[in-house]
């Protein structure tokens, strides 16, 4: 699938895959970073934990990081690191996403990382960002997101970079992409990731509002697919997977792959990372 999107963006598709090189494993491609990432390791504590399950090709990737998983460049290093691993797995064919933390599955962006840093600085935590949507949005897996609780901003781009969502039914939890109330500009590509999602006049209404919906809301208006007892996510998820794998892995490749293609802003990817970082670093002057 990657090759066909790498090809795309020639023709207009907004680049998400230009900076992808492709490596043929038995009919399987797997993405390599455009920067270094085992450079950027330098956590001390691991922030994710994945458990692959070579019997079932499924593996569980779970958010470690407290207080809220607040996607960090070492966070975003570190998740981009372990998606690669599983991408170059010939056993692993799915992988569902999760959080050890009581009531949040990830809070977002971690704005500490923009806040008074250098431009140099900025665009490398932001190029991260772009690399873990990359990433999981165009994985040749099966991806499920098992939300746990509150996914704002960042966290809700992760989940929507999923194939299927899978969240808590309690009204206290929220999930959806906030940022104008913090004063910043969503990117077109986060745009995009939720057009695709909830459908265009959805996506306006979120968007401008910067709204946020509960778990029921949610529903709704099709932001997640499915909500289940707190108790019952991990288990539906793994449930849910086994229909996913039941399909033919190219058949399902080739389908996500045309339907990203038309269905996403056509922008050169260099431009795109100009324009998000002159925006965001604009938005974070003014806040």
């Amino acid at each position: 699938m990657a090759n066909v999107l790498r090809n795309s963006a020639k023709f207009g598709f907004s680049g998400v895959l230009s900076q992808l090189s492709i490596h043929s494993r038995h009919g399987r491609e797997c993405v390599s970073p455009c920067f270094s990432l085992q450079q950027r390791n330098n956590s001390t504590s691991p922030k994710i934990k994945v458990d692959l399950d070579s019997s079932t090709g499924v593996a569980v990737l779970r958010m470690q990081s407290p207080p809220v998983n607040s996607l960090s460049l070492d966070f975003l290093t570190e998740f981009c690191i372990n998606l690669e691993k599983l991408e170059m797995d010939r056993s692993c064919r799915g992988l569902i996403i999760t959080s050890t933390l009581s009531k949040v599955f990830s809070a977002g962006l971690d704005i500490m990382e923009m806040y008074g840093k250098s431009p140099e600085r900025c665009g490398e935590f932001w190029k991260a960002v772009q690399e873990m949507w990359l990433k999981l949005y165009g994985s040749n897996m099966a991806t499920i997101a098992a939300i746990n609780g509150s996914s704002p901003a960042g966290g809700c781009l992760m989940s929507i970079g999923c194939d299927y969502r899978i969240m808590v039914d309690n009204p206290r939890y929220s999930i959806g992409l906030n940022e104008t109330q913090l004063g910043i500009v969503a990117p077109f590509w986060f745009k995009d990731t939720l057009v695709n999602t909830v459908g265009n006049r959805a996506a306006e209404l979120s968007l401008e509002l910067g709204l946020l919906y509960s778990a029921p809301d949610a529903l709704k208006i099709g932001l997640v697919d499915q909500l289940v007892p707190e108790d019952q996510v991990l288990s539906t998820a793994q449930d849910t997977m086994s229909k996913w794998l039941a399909i033919p892995d190219h058949a399902r490749q080739i389908d996500q792959c045309v339907y990203i293609i038309y269905n996403t802003s056509p922008l050169p990817l260099d431009h795109a990372r100009q324009m998000d970082q002159c925006v965001i670093s604009v938005c974070i002057y003014y806040i």
